[in-house]
């Protein structure tokens, strides 16, 4: 355990130029996000609060989604997104997609937060720590992981194909890989869960007592 420890701690401190521009990234999206809110127009804003209106109004009018099917749709997007990432790692000319899925990731975080506290102030601050945060504490980090893996594993790749050494050595980090990628995932089946069953129930008992 101390063994596998020390390598991800050396790995983290090897790579730690990636790690961080990817973190910058994710968060250049936030803040790209929350100015996309403030520049939106008055009728903009009434146009996509009335269709956040709607949904609070399907809440307090019990016809909320079902935690499992919450789960289900949660816990397979996030698996798309992981499984795209690792592709992408796999070829050198997916590295810039792999900047943009990181970058949109922040963009919709800083979008979706920006306009619920713009539109409902204190109340809507209180519902993005509720609906919004719980899952993300863990997600985030996973998305930022993934890229960065993803980045680590395609630069890899150019090296050795420059330097004309693509042979047996890519099998040990192919390997490595795969495994993280595979805890990952693990990870986020567990933010799905959140998803599901606290978020929403704490997002639902929150928006009746707004709307009741």
């Amino acid at each position: 355990m101390y063994q596998k420890r020390t390598l991800a701690v050396n790995h983290v401190k090897e790579h730690a130029t990636i790690y961080l521009f990817m973190t910058i990234l994710f968060l250049t999206g936030v803040i790209f996000g929350a100015i996309i809110v403030n520049s939106m127009g008055v009728v903009q804003k009434l146009d996509l609060f009335f269709y956040l209106e709607r949904f609070f109004g399907q809440i307090t009018g019990k016809q909320s989604i079902e935690n499992m099917d919450i789960f289900k749709e949660s816990f397979f997007y996030h698996m798309k997104y992981l499984l795209l990432l690792f592709v992408l790692g796999l070829s050198v000319i997916g590295l810039p997609i792999v900047w943009i899925l990181l970058f949109l990731k922040g963009l919709v975080v800083g979008f979706s937060v920006g306009f619920i506290v713009n539109q409902l102030g204190f109340k809507g601050l209180a519902l993005a720590a509720l609906a919004i945060a719980p899952q993300n504490i863990l997600i985030i980090p996973v998305y930022i992981v993934a890229g960065s893996l993803s980045m680590i594993f395609s630069l890899t790749l150019l090296s050795k194909l420059f330097t004309n050494k693509l042979s047996r050595p890519i099998l040990q980090p192919f390997g490595k890989y795969i495994t993280i990628f595979s805890l990952l995932l693990i990870v986020s089946v567990v933010a799905a869960g959140m998803e599901a069953f606290v978020s929403n129930e704490a997002m639902e008992a929150l928006v009746k007592s707004i709307y009741k």
